[in-house]
Formats: C-alpha cells, structure tokens, sequence
C-alpha cells in the first residue's frame, strides 16, 4: 500500500473531529490526493451499525457485543473504503480507529486490551495506521466542552460516568508507551489554531 493512513483519536470532545477537517482542507488545497473518513462509520454498513452502538436506548448493550460491532463495521469501512485509496496512493485521515476499541472496550469496560486487539486483528488483516495523533485532554475538560456545545448530538458513550472516561484518557496512556513509534501526542487543552498548528506540523513532517 502506497498511501499514508493517519488516525486521529483522544476523550470525548477533545476537538479532534473539526481539526481533522483543517487538516484535510489545509493538504487538500495543497494539492495532495487525500480523503477524510470516521469510525465507526464512513460508508453505509458502517454508518448503520454505528446508529445501533451509539444508539441512546441501547444500554443494555455488554462489552463483548460493543467490541465486535466496532470490528465489524471497521471491517467493512477497510475493504470498502480505506485499503482501496491506500492502495491508490492517498492519504486517509480516519477520526478514530483500532486504539479506541482498545481504550474504549478493551480497557475502560475491562475486556482486557490484548482481549481486544486479538479481534481486531482478524479484523484488519494487519492495516495499522502509518501514524495517530493523540489528542490529550482532561477528560472532565472533554465533557464540559460537550455539554456546552448545544450542537453536538448526545451518543451513548457521553451518557457514560466521569470514572469510565478517565480510564479512556489512562488507556491512551498506556497505547501511547506500547505504539510510541506510531502515536504522536498534542495538548488539546490549548486554544483550536495551536492544536490545529501542531497538528499539521506533524502530519508534514510526516509526509
């Protein structure tokens, strides 16, 4: 695969979505043959089994059944979308992937990360990211800025306890010490142009 596959992760509402899109705006007027995608989601079957997991009256839902849907439809994102563009040469910015099942499931619901990272790799047939910036941020900061953004649609995950994204922020922790190679760090506590700065400058070094 010729292209470059950069993933963005971190808490909830630590602004990764809207610099993702200043990122891809910013390569994309700089004439570089790049596409932006989200997880889950990015094509229809993905999308669709997005709406079930994030699906507010879904809390019943166990951890098992949350891990493998996220595998699923990152499956069907891969082959349908990713890997065809990766093979073309692009670049794919991706809000999210393989490291938020990780944190997410693997740790803060307790599945185990190893758990975790063993269903996703039958899932993605050894498609890592080339590089993931990490977004830290207090996760209690996260959940403010959610609450005070009258814009942003309420998903089951921010319906969780402060204690349950903690431990996501502490998962990211440890992602980072074990994928140091791959992950790359910005404080998302500082104001969105720097954040969006550092995250370009990353990306370019990069590339």
């Amino acid at each position: 695969m010729s292209g470059l596959f950069v993933t963005f992760e971190g808490v909830e509402g630590a602004g990764k979505s809207s610099v993702l899109t200043y990122v891809y705006e910013y390569l994309k007027e700089e004439g570089y043959d790049v596409i932006h995608t989200r997880e889950p989601g990015g094509i229809e079957i993905a999308e669709k089994i997005r709406e079930v997991i994030l699906n507010k009256d879904h809390t019943a839902m166990d951890g098992k059944t949350e891990a493998l849907l996220y595998a699923a439809a990152r499956r069907q994102h891969l082959v349908e979308k990713v890997i065809p563009a990766l093979n073309k040469g692009t670049i794919v910015l991706c809000d999210r992937f393989v490291d938020s099942s990780l944190a997410y499931q693997g740790y803060a619901r307790g599945l185990g990360i190893d758990e975790v990272y063993k269903i996703n790799e039958f899932a993605i047939d050894d498609c890592m990211p080339n590089l993931t910036i990490l977004f830290e941020l207090d996760p209690q900061i996260g959940l403010k800025r959610i609450a005070d953004n009258k814009g942003r649609e309420q998903n089951r995950l921010d319906l969780e306890k402060l204690t349950f994204h903690e431990k996501v922020a502490e998962a990211y922790q440890i992602l980072k010490d074990r994928f140091h190679d791959r992950i790359k760090t910005v404080d998302a506590e500082q104001s969105q142009e720097a954040v969006q700065s550092e995250c370009l400058k990353i990306v370019k070094e990069y590339l």
